[in-house]
């Protein structure tokens, strides 16, 4: 049985493994290899060793878009984590015990279903929404709510990222709702009923409770989240101003990297950027699963 297994696995796995080696891995080495050249999409590749590095540690858009995207990296996942973990306390630990059983609030399954409905739109659905929403003249839903004079807000480089900003949340809030609602439907009813009998109150309760039990789920939100941050490309492309603008004001390295590639016809340099988001994605992901990690807690 022994002898069996292993070939059983490699037949398993031989497949899948080729597929992703075929057309991730290799399409990894082909970009660290077009960093090194002048390529513009077609034509001739002509290698230039670390010009497009050297021509990058200069660019103010670069380190203008890298500071934008490390204000994502910060905000987005502490606020949809801190909203999603008091919305999933709410939907399942808030209503108090009811029969020996911790419950959540009245209408948490409706909650549910609500909370959830931003996964089903695709994400240039909820960017054209949203643009909408902050259009900059009476039109727009929120300058029609307001009362005044007209807000620019996506042509306004105060609010312009923060609006994004708040479409990443909103867009995220949902999914992230239901993976805690999952992580906290594991944990063991009596350990809120001897916490309850102890005299816990609710805030204790999430506190002492379930953020110490559900910190695997949180660590893992939190590295989704950051790669999200890393991203932010379709809501930054449809929703911002001249694409990254007012002046900049929204731009990141992915829109940065599209723009290079097929506006430009800079696809070395673009493979250049993709190289550099490609190890700040993978320094954040070691970072935070490094800083975050915690011995485990026995339920």
């Amino acid at each position: 049985m022994r002898h069996g297994r292993y070939p059983f696995i490699i037949g398993f796995l031989a497949v899948p493994v080729a597929l992703y080696v075929t057309f991730v891995v290799a399409a990894y080495i082909q970009t660290f290899q077009l960093s090194l050249t002048s390529w513009s999409g077609l034509g001739p590749i002509k290698y230039i060793g670390l010009d497009n590095f050297t021509k990058l540690w200069h660019d103010n858009l670069f380190w203008s878009s890298l500071r934008h995207n490390l204000v994502l990296l910060i905000l987005l996942p502490l606020i949809t984590i801190l909203i999603a973990l008091v919305f999933a306390f709410l939907l399942n630990v808030g209503g108090g015990a009811r029969g020996g059983v911790q419950r959540g609030v009245w209408g948490s399954k409706f909650y549910r279903v609500i909370f959830f409905f931003p996964q089903l739109l695709a994400l240039a659905i909820v960017a054209v929404i949203f643009g909408r929403v902050f259009s900059s003249d009476e039109s727009g839903l929120l300058n029609g709510l307001l009362p005044g004079e007209p807000v620019l807000w996506l042509a306004d480089q105060r609010f312009a990222l923060a609006c994004i900003l708040a479409v990443l949340v909103w867009q995220a809030v949902g999914f992230y709702v239901v993976l805690f609602s999952a992580g906290m439907g594991s944990i063991p009813n009596e350990i809120y009923e001897a916490a309850a009998l102890d005299g816990a109150t609710r805030i204790t309760l999430f506190f002492r409770v379930t953020v110490p039990l559900l910190w695997s789920t949180i660590q893992v939100a939190w590295v989704y989240l950051g790669i999200a941050a890393f991203d932010a490309f379709a809501l930054v492309n449809i929703m911002s101003v001249d694409r990254g603008g007012p002046d900049g004001a929204t731009s990141v390295i992915s829109l940065m990297i599209y723009r290079n590639a097929f506006d430009y016809s800079q696809a070395g340099y673009a493979s250049a950027l993709g190289v550099v988001l490609f190890f700040l994605t993978l320094t954040f992901a070691a970072l935070t699963l490094r800083v975050t990690r915690r011995d485990a807690v026995e339920m």
